[in-house]
C-alpha cells in the first residue's frame, strides 16, 4: 500500500503540549579547548555527589538541585583540571567553561557513561584509541537512545538514521544482517567489513566475507560505520566498515544485572540475561550475557532456535598497560519456508512450498587485546582472534516453481578456521608551530581456511546434516587463503581549522584451492574432476581526506579512497540448479570520493550531508546467456563497469530544546534520512545492461521518525519508504521463476512505546503499523529460490529489570 507523500513529514509537524519549566534548580553549560567543543569530560558536583560526561556538543546538565552552595569539578585527559564554587540562590546557572591544554596528551580511550545527548545520530572523533577518522564519512548509532525491537535486531528501524542503506527485510528473528550502502548488494553484508570491538566476525574476511553471525543489539554499546575510506585501515572493502562495539561492565559499581523477556507475535520469545561490573580496586572489569530465542514467526515452517553467549574480561595491569579477552558462542537452527512467484506473493506471501529446508550456524570467536600507552603521545594496540565455526544449508534449492516431489535433498557444509593479528601504533607529534599532528601506522596478519563440501542428503524432511553415503557426491574443496597487509595514514593539521589526511595500504593476497567435483554429463556417467588453484596477487590501496572546522562543532570533509574486492574460489564452484559462474570472474577494483558537510547547530540539531561518487570497475553481477543447445541460464560474470552517483541527507533534532533550550523537561526528536541514487552500468557493448540500472540499487530511500518522552516514557513513531529497483542487470521485471525481477517500491511504518519505573521497565510496540503486504529481495538459493516476503504486521513485549 503506497501511502500519499504528505505523511512522510508527519513526525515533523507533531506538537505536543508539555510543561516547559522546572520546579528545581540546574547547573549546565559547555565544555571547550581551543575553541572546540569536548567531548567525554568528566563533570562531577559536590555536596550533590552526581557525575556526568559532556556530549558531542561539549553540553552538561544537572537538574534537580536544591539552593546552595556547590563544588564543580571538570576534568579530561590530556588537560588541566577545572574547579569552581557556584552559589545557586533562585536562578539556575549557565557556565562556558575552556581547559587549557597541558604540554604532552596522553592517548587514552575516554569510557562514555551516561551519555544525556538524546539523539542517537553521531560521528566519530578524528582521533579515536589507535584509529583516525579524520576527514572520512564516520557515522554512529547510539543504542541507549534508540527505542526499537531490539530484541529481534529490527534493522529497519536500528539503522534508520544511515542515509544510503538498502536492508534486506526476511529475517524476523535479527539471526543474520543484510545491508548495503551507496547501491552495493545487502546479501549477508558481504561488502562491508564487519567486525566486533574491532575484529573480523565473518565468515572468512579474506575468502567469504559474508556474515552469520549478528551480534545481539541488546548488548551492543553503539554501532560505528565508516564509508568507502576506511578500505585504507580495514580492507580494501568497497562498502567500508560496520564496527559493533560491546557494552563492558559499569565502571563504578562492582555489579549490575539486567534481565529483558520479550513476548511477541508467532510464538517469538527472547531471553535476555547480563551482569557486569568493575572490581579488584577498580583494575579488573567483567561483562557477560547469555541470550535464548524461538519464533515460529507469520509463514509456515519457519520455526528457529538461537543460543547467543558472551563474556569479556578486561585488567588493568598499570595505569599505561590493559590486556582484555572476549568469547563469543552463538549456534541457532532455523526452518527455511522457501521463496515464492510473483502471483504466488500476489495471491497471498503467507504460504509456502518448500517444507525441508534447514539451516544451521556454529559461531565461537576468540578475541585478545594488549592495549599499551608507551608515552603521554604515543600508544600501541594488539589483537589476536580466532574464529572457529560452520554453517550447514539443507534443501531443495530447485526453481519455486517447480514443486517439492520428495528424493534427496541438496547439503552445502562450510567449516571455517580462520586466525587474525593486527598491530596498530599511534603517536602525536609537532612539525609547524604549535599544531599537533597524528601519525598511524599497523600492520595485519590473517589466514582464512574454508573447507566446503556439497552433495545429496537424505530424503527426509528433517535437519539431518549427513551427507547421503557419507561422504559429497557433487564438489569438495579447502581453500586456504593468507593475507599481509600494512598501511599508514597522517593528520597533517594546517591550521586550527584545516587538515589534511594522506594514507597508503599494501595488500599481499593469496589464494588456494585444492579438491574436486563432478562434472555432469548427458550420457555417460558423471566425472570426478580433481583440480588444484592458487592465485597469489599484491596491490596498493592510495587516499587522502580533508577537513575543514566551519565553527566549533560544524565542519566540512572531503574524501577520495580506492577500493578493491577480490573474487574467491569458493564462489566460483558451488554448483547452484538456478544459475552458473563464469571460472574467468575477475577480481573488482574501483575508488570512493565524497564530499560533505556535518555538525551541530545551535545544541538541538546534528546534520551530516553528502555526495558520493563510487566508481566499480568489472562489477560482478548476473544477465542472461544461453549454451550451445539455445538453453537460457543465469550466469554470473563481470558484467562491465558500473558508477553510482548519490546524495545522502539526515538531520536529527530535539525540537524541545529548540525551542525552549536547556530548560526542556521533555524531548521532541525528529530527523529525516534522505538518500538519492543513480547506479548504471557504464563501459560496456552488451546492450541487454548498457545504461541499465544496477541491480539491489533503489534510487530514493527515505526514513523519517519522531521521538517524544522524559526519562520516564518515550513513544516513537517511524516512516519508510523505498524506491523500486531491480535484481539482475538487464531489469527484468518478471520472469517465471522468481528469482530475477523487479522490487516493487513500498512503504512501511513502526511504533514504539517504554515505560521505566524504578529498576522495571516496558518496552512495546507494532512493527509494520499499517500490515503492508511488501518484499525487499529476491533469492537465486538459500533461503529461496523467489520472492522473501518482508514481516506482516507484528507486535512485542519487552519485560526489563535492572539493578
Amino acid at each position: 500500500m503506497i501511502m500519499h507523500p504528505r505523511i512522510y513529514f508527519i513526525p515533523l509537524l507533531i506538537l505536543l503540549s508539555l510543561a516547559s519549566h522546572a520546579q528545581s534548580l540546574s547547573v549546565s553549560g559547555t565544555v571547550q579547548a581551543s575553541g572546540e567543543a569536548i567531548t567525554g569530560a568528566t563533570i562531577s558536583i559536590e555536596p550533590a555527589g552526581r557525575k556526568t560526561i559532556s556530549n558531542d556538543n561539549g553540553y552538561f546538565h544537572f537538574s534537580r538541585l536544591s539552593a546552595g552552595t556547590y563544588t564543580l569539578t571538570v576534568s579530561f585527559t590530556g588537560m588541566t583540571g577545572w574547579t569552581q564554587t557556584i552559589v545557586l540562590a533562585q536562578k539556575n546557572a549557565v557556565l562556558k567553561i575552556t581547559l587549557e591544554q597541558r604540554d604532552t596528551a596522553v592517548l587514552e580511550e575516554v569510557v562514555v557513561k551516561d551519555l544525556k545527548s538524546t539523539t542517537v545520530s553521531g560521528k566519530l572523533r578524528d582521533v579515536s584509541g589507535t584509529a583516525i577518522y579524520a576527514g572520512k564519512k564516520t557515522e554512529v548509532i547510539n543504542l541507549r537512545n534508540i527505542n526499537a525491537n531490539l530484541a529481534t535486531n529490527n534493522t529497519r528501524q536500528i539503522y534508520a538514521r544511515i542515509p544510503g542503506l538498502n536492508i534486506w527485510e526476511y529475517d524476523r528473528g535479527g539471526l543474520q544482517l543484510g545491508i548495503g550502502g551507496r547501491g552495493l548488494s545487502p546479501n549477508r553484508s558481504s561488502n562491508f567489513n564487519i567486525r566486533q570491538d574491532g575484529y573480523d566476525i565473518s565468515a572468512d574476511a579474506l575468502g567469504y566475507p559474508e556474515s552469520y553471525y549478528t551480534p545481539s543489539t541488546e548488548a551492543l554499546e553503539k554501532i560505528e560505520i565508516i564509508r568507502g575510506a576506511a578500505s585504507l585501515q580495514y580492507g580494501p572493502q568497497f562498502g567500508g566498515l560496520v564496527n559493533f562495539v560491546m557494552k563492558e561492565g559499569p565502571k563504578e559499581k562492582p555489579f549490575e544485572l539486567t534481565t529483558r523477556q520479550t513476548f511477541g507475535s508467532y510464538g517469538f520469545f527472547n531471553s535476555f540475561n547480563s551482569l557486569g561490573g568493575t572490581v579488584a580496586a577498580g583494575k579488573l572489569n567483567y561483562y557477560a550475557f547469555y541470550q535464548y530465542k524461538k519464533g515460529d514467526d507469520w509463514r509456515p515452517n519457519s520455526h528457529y532456535d538461537q543460543h547467543n553467549a558472551y563474556v569479556h574480561l578486561g585488567y588493568k595491569l598499570t595505569r599505561r598497560l590493559t590486556l582484555s579477552g572476549e568469547y563469543t558462542f552463538m549456534k541457532y537452527l532455523a526452518q527455511q519456508p522457501g521463496g515464492l512467484t510473483d502471483a504466488q506473493f500476489r495471491e497471498d506471501p503467507s504460504v509456502s512450498v518448500r517444507a525441508r529446508n534447514w539451516f544451521q550456524v556454529d559461531w565461537n570467536l576468540i578475541n585478545l587485546n594488549l592495549d599499551y600507552a608507551i608515552s603521554d603521545n604515543t600508544r600501541i594496540n594488539w589483537r589476536n582472534y580466532t574464529l572457529q565455526g560452520g554453517r550447514d544449508a539443507l534443501g531443495v534449492l530447485s526453481y519455486i516453481n517447480r514443486p517439492d516431489n520428495g528424493g534427496k535433498r541438496d547439503l552445502m557444509t562450510d567449516k571455517y578456521s580462520n586466525f587474525g593479528s593486527e598491530l596498530r601504533f599511534i603517536h602525536q607529534y609537532r612539525m609547524f608551530g604549535d599544531n599537533k599532528n597524528t601519525f598511524l601506522f599497523g600492520a595485519r596478519l590473517y589466514r582464512g581456511l574454508t573447507n566446503r563440501k556439497q552433495g545429496d542428503g537424505n530424503d527426509g524432511s528433517g535437519p539431518d546434516f549427513s551427507f547421503d553415503g557419507g561422504q559429497p557426491n557433487k564438489s569438495s574443496y579447502e581453500f586456504p587463503g593468507n593475507n599481509f597487509a600494512a598501511f599508514a595514514e597522517n593528520i597533517f593539521r594546517i591550521s586550527k581549522k584545516l587538515s589534511i589526511t594522506p594514507g597508503i595500504r599494501f595488500e599481499h593476497i593469496n589464494t588456494k584451492g585444492e579438491g574436486y567435483y563432478y562434472k555432469d554429463n548427458l550420457f555417460i556417467d558423471d566425472e570426478k574432476m580433481n583440480e588444484k588453484m592458487e592465485n597469489p596477487r599484491s596491490f596498493v590501496l592510495l587516499g587522502v581526506g580533508a577537513s575543514y572546522k566551519a565553527s566549533k562543532s560544524t565542519e566540512f570533509y572531503a574524501n577520495i579512497s580506492q577500493n578493491y574486492r577480490s573474487i574467491n574460489f569458493n564462489d566460483i564452484r558451488v554448483v547452484n540448479t538456478n544459475s552458473k559462474v563464469d571460472p574467468n570472474l575477475k577480481d573488482e577494483s574501483g575508488y570512493n570520493i565524497e564530499l560533505g558537510f556535518r555538525g551541530n547547530i545551535g545544541n538541538w540539531l546534528y546534520t551530516d550531508v553528502s555526495l558520493f561518487y563510487l566508481r566499480y570497475n568489472d562489477r560482478i553481477g548476473s544477465i542472461f546467456v544461453r549454451d550451445t543447445s539455445f538453453m537460457t541460464y543465469r550466469l554470473r560474470t563481470n558484467v562491465a563497469d558500473s558508477r553510482n552517483l548519490g546524495l545522502e541527507f539526515l538531520l536529527e533534532g530535539d525540537l524541545m530544546k529548540a525551542f525552549q533550550g536547556n530548560a526542556a523537561r521533555y524531548k521532541l526528536v525528529a530527523y529525516t534520512n534522505l538518500s538519492l541514487i543513480d547506479a548504471r552500468y557504464i563501459h560496456t557493448e552488451n546492450t541487454a545492461i548498457k545504461n541499465k540500472l544496477v541491480e539491489n540499487v533503489p534510487p530514493v530511500l527515505f526514513r523519517t521518525g519522531v521521538t517524544a518522552g522524559n526519562s520516564k516514557w518515550n513513544l516513537t513513531y517511524q516512516f519508510s519508504y523505498q524506491a523500486k529497483q531491480y535484481s539482475d542487470a538487464t531489469n527484468t521485471e518478471e520472469t517465471p521463476t522468481a528469482v530475477d525481477g523487479a522490487i516493487p517500491s513500498f512503504t512501511v511504518m513502526d511504533l514504539s512505546l517504554s515505560y521505566n519505573w524504578r529498576w522495571f521497565t516496558v518496552y512495546s510496540g507494532i512493527n509494520n503499523l499499517t500490515d503492508n503486504k511488501y518484499f525487499t529481495r529476491r533469492a537465486d538459493g538459500y533461503p529461496g529460490p523467489g520472492i522473501l516476503p518482508a514481516d506482516r504486521r507484528n507486535l512485542y513485549v519487552t519485560l526489563q529489570f535492572k539493578l
